[in-house]
């Protein structure tokens, strides 16, 4: 052969190949059957070699094709890798570390801690990206990102995670309300009152299962908003309490002239954890800032845990 391949036909090939059919290739593939039966034409006059044959089965590769399957899985495989490398660097060349945390991480910790690893890490940037908690072990599992924090009652599964920090849930309620003058209040005794979401687990379903049988009923929910100094905002006009970190809140009371009162439930109470994937042999960015962030590992992307 005096031609290179053509990646897009080794990947329709395989997938000829793996599902026996041009139909479900083509399904695969997004490709109508007459466009995979044209290319696999044309890779069989480039390799001058019958590859494909059909069989009582559907369609098997021949000896030859059988052959080149072997090497176009493992080219495949190989460009996926080289994608996947090359995805761990920003266009100015910079080493790039995705890190995916929730909201509240985000607010509160992240800023100075970002901060102080950029300053001791030239060479490497972060792209930070907002999500759920409930969303973020997969997200990272799946390798949409290198490093995920998120909270929750314990590990999750299919990652490696460590803990990060603590916080507590609070209660913010305006200036002469009947709960403003409690330090410590359970979420029962709030229940009377309309409720501003969001909600420790982000919708009011995850929040129930997670409250479990400390309420007797749902919070009436009136509005749900998920930025914390909006949410603030609502208090004060009254609209409703609102559940907030407590460390957030405390940044806007003062200044709003609400009062932030104490949850006392086991509940409010949450654990932080970050995580990462299995590192790679030579892959130590992400461990780096995992052990930037909480404290573990030798600083050379060395971090032992056992998996969540």
């Amino acid at each position: 052969m005096t031609k290179k391949l053509d990646t897009h036909l080794l990947e329709i090939f395989v997938a000829v190949v793996e599902r026996k059919s041009l139909t479900q290739a083509g399904i695969d593939m997004h490709l109508v059957v007459s466009a995979i039966s044209k290319r696999m034409d044309e890779l069989e006059r480039h390799v001058g070699k019958a590859l494909l044959k059909r069989h009582g089965r559907g369609i098997v590769p021949t000896a030859a094709g059988e052959l080149l399957y072997l090497h176009a899985k493992r080219i495949l495989k190989s460009l996926r890798a080289a994608d996947q490398a090359l995805a761990e660097f920003d266009s100015s060349g910079v080493h790039k570390i995705r890190l995916l945390a929730n909201q509240t991480s985000i607010v509160q910790s992240l800023p100075a801690e970002i901060a102080r690893f950029l300053a001791s890490h030239a060479n490497t940037s972060i792209e930070l990206t907002e999500g759920h908690s409930a969303d973020i072990p997969a997200a990272v599992h799946e390798g949409h990102a290198d490093v995920g924090i998120y909270h929750a009652q314990h590990p999750a599964a299919g990652v490696l995670s460590w803990p990060y920090r603590q916080d507590r849930v609070g209660l913010v309620v305006p200036a002469g309300h009947p709960l403003a003058s409690r330090r410590q209040v359970l979420f029962e005794e709030a229940l009377d009152f309309p409720l501003v979401g969001a909600f420790p687990r982000h919708s009011l379903d995850r929040f129930l299962e997670l409250a479990g049988n400390s309420l007797s009923r749902p919070p009436t929910v009136v509005l749900s908003v998920s930025n914390f100094e909006a949410r603030c905002h609502m208090v004060r006009h009254g609209v409703g309490i609102a559940m907030l970190p407590e460390d957030i809140a405390s940044r806007y009371t003062g200044g709003l002239g609400l009062a932030l009162v104490q949850i006392a439930d086991a509940w409010a109470r949450r654990q932080f954890y970050a995580c990462m994937r299995e590192p790679e042999a030579g892959d130590s960015h992400a461990a780096n800032l995992l052990g930037h962030l909480c404290g573990v590992g030798s600083g050379t992307g060395s971090v032992n845990a056992t998996p969540a």
